[in-house]
């Protein structure tokens, strides 16, 4: 990857991890990882527009 950067988990979390990647057919814990990592950055940015939008919807006396 470009510019990857690095972090650290502990063992016993690393070991949990390789797990559940192995099981769910990931090919590896990074792709596991990375995977669950954009779902979630997606998921909170969706609310963040979402919540947006009710505000502007308040704003212009369409909903309460």
């Amino acid at each position: 990857m470009f510019g990857s950067k690095k972090i650290t988990l502990d063992k016993a979390l690393w070991e949990r991890i390789e797990k559940v990647a192995g099981q769910a057919g990931y090919a590896s814990v990074q792709d596991f990882v990375v995977h669950l990592l954009e779902q979630q950055v997606r998921h909170l940015e969706e609310a963040k527009d979402e919540e947006t939008i009710r505000k502007r919807l308040e704003g212009l006396g369409y909903i309460d």
